[in-house]
């Protein structure tokens, strides 16, 4: 099965401090790092180093960052043939993160805001001839109501990371195949307080009753829980030492989606993206966090 990623490419510049500062406060840093990221440019490469052939549609600007990001993305075995050059820069995203791996991204979205309903039109055959689509929310959202919307991949599996969290029209989430919020993500989207697991389970009948067929909650620590109609499963998280979560829900994506592709019992993709995840936050970075398929295949931790 071949995958396509429709979403941003960004620049993260990240840099680590005991804490982060308070208004009006100058704090020394301890190190800063430039590494490639951007949601769906995350997922692409986690889907990939899966072992899955992933297709990238998106822009960059014409800069320094635009040019090395689509390297990046070719070494990783990705098809970049569809990646176009805006007027905007490229989009960056500032990562602070604190001691213990906790994080606060601020996203300049640049070209990622030029991937519009022309550039889906443009490339809409190619974007058809994979059988899953993933998608997020830092392009405009116009725009993925519209791909959604497209008859060209009415057979296709579509999947939707709902990040940065918005509020969805029920046109977008009754097409979503997979919907795969975190806890805030899930509160916003269905106006339910998850509070605990009754709010868990009330906030996927909101979804589930607007059309989404499967709900995939990602809670970080506290593993995932998935609900379908009839049917509900949650299984905890690894327990690992944490250096940096900032990559930790794209890298469950990654191996989610490549346990699919694989025909993996939908229980089966779920812990395959929870081990992928589990090994990215003991890493520094995005796309220098995820994993391989023999990583993966190689872990053996433990539950919490």
């Amino acid at each position: 099965m071949k995958v396509a990623v429709i979403g941003s490419i960004n620049m993260d510049l990240v840099t680590f401090c005991k804490k982060v500062p308070k208004e009006g406060e100058t704090l020394f840093g301890e190190k800063f790092r430039q590494i490639p990221g951007g949601k769906g440019a995350n997922q692409a490469v986690a889907i990939s180093r899966s072992g899955v052939e992933t297709v990238f549609f998106g822009k960059v600007g014409k800069d320094s960052f635009g040019k090395e990001l689509k390297e990046t993305l070719k070494k990783d075995g990705i098809d970049v043939s569809n990646v176009e050059v805006s007027k905007e820069s490229t989009g960056i995203a500032k990562i602070l993160v604190e001691d213990g791996g906790k994080n606060r991204i601020l996203v300049v979205p640049g070209a990622n805001f030029e991937v519009d309903k022309m550039y889906i039109d443009k490339n809409i055959k190619e974007i058809a001839k994979c059988d899953v689509i993933v998608v997020q929310l830092e392009i405009p959202l116009e725009t993925v109501g519209y791909l959604f919307s497209k008859e060209d991949l009415k057979e296709k599996i579509i999947l939707l990371n709902p990040a940065p969290a918005t509020k969805l029209k029920k046109e977008i989430i009754k097409r979503c195949d997979f919907i795969i919020p975190n806890e805030t993500e899930l509160q916003l989207l269905s106006g339910i307080e998850v509070l605990d697991e009754k709010g868990l389970e009330k906030a996927c009948d909101v979804l589930l009753k607007d059309g989404a067929k499967n709900v995939i909650v990602t809670l970080g620590e506290k593993g995932v829980f998935y609900k379908t109609e009839g049917k509900e499963y949650q299984t905890s998280a690894y327990k690992v030492d944490v250096v940096d979560t900032t990559a930790a829900g794209d890298s469950f994506i990654g191996g989610f989606v490549s346990g699919l592709c694989e025909k993996m019992k939908i229980e089966d993709a779920i812990e395959k993206g929870i081990k992928t995840s589990a090994i990215s936050v003991t890493r520094v970075g995005a796309q220098t966090s995820i994993p391989t398929k023999k990583e993966v295949e190689e872990f053996k931790g433990g539950k919490r």
